[in-house]
């Protein structure tokens, strides 16, 4: 047993979560790096609106596939790529800030693959339900969807532990009801744009799907079914 001095005073991170904040991050360097001409010369200043360009989920590009049943590759990417790019070093840092903190604690309640499975789906649910329900011209940029799925599940774990010690379970939505009210907040002072409705599908799809994923919880909802 190691000794109480030995321990190390910082928790450790589970390898995919930091695998992904390094991956999203090194991008964003580049971004930010090559904005102030110090990496790749004088054509790298455009990487980030190209990257936007290239990887953004686009309304009317997927309007398009639906209305020709044209599914190229290259496009279909987007629905998982666009995470990845973010308009500003700002708009990146707060992403990972909260994908470190939920990343950890979803990782450590229902493993490395839940985490996966969550961030990845929540990414396309969240660009899915954006370009059905509306008709945005701009382009969908940003991992706040995923986050906001890892949010979801993030809530549901709090949720279920809040009902097992017969406290208010009402309690697990304060997190994301804040998040929305400053989204309100901040659209009211400096105009509201529609990513909202982006995020609040990601969190959806991550608290649904935190139902199956967490450990025994499909044999719960089949129970639950039954005895219905």
């Amino acid at each position: 047993m190691d000794h109480p001095h030995n321990e190390s005073p910082v928790n450790p991170l589970p390898p995919v979560v930091v695998a992904l904040f390094l991956v999203m991050a090194g991008i964003e360097a580049a971004f930010s790096l090559a904005a102030r001409g110090l990496v790749g010369g004088r054509e790298a200043v455009g990487w980030r609106t190209n990257a936007m360009e290239t990887y953004g989920f686009s309304g009317t590009v997927f309007d398009w596939m639906v209305q020709t049943g044209q599914w190229p590759v290259e496009h279909l990417i987007r629905f998982l790529a666009y995470p990845f790019v973010h308009v500003s070093f700002t708009h990146a840092l707060f992403a990972l800030v909260i994908l470190l903190a939920m990343g950890k604690i979803v990782t450590e309640a229902m493993g490395n693959l839940a985490f996966l499975t969550i961030f990845a789906v929540s990414s396309a649910v969240g660009a899915l339900a954006w370009g059905v329900i509306l008709d945005d011209p701009r382009l969908l940029i940003g991992g706040y969807p995923p986050i906001y799925g890892l949010i979801g599940a993030f809530t549901y774990l709090l949720w279920v532990k809040l009902g097992q010690t017969g406290a208010p379970q009402v309690r697990a939505f304060s997190l994301i009801g804040f998040l929305l009210l400053i989204q309100l907040v901040f659209g009211v002072l400096f105009g509201a744009g529609t990513d909202w409705l982006a995020d609040i599908a990601g969190f959806v799809a991550g608290f649904f799907l935190s139902i199956l994923l967490v450990p025994g919880g499909w044999a719960k909802l089949r129970g639950y079914l039954r005895r219905d």
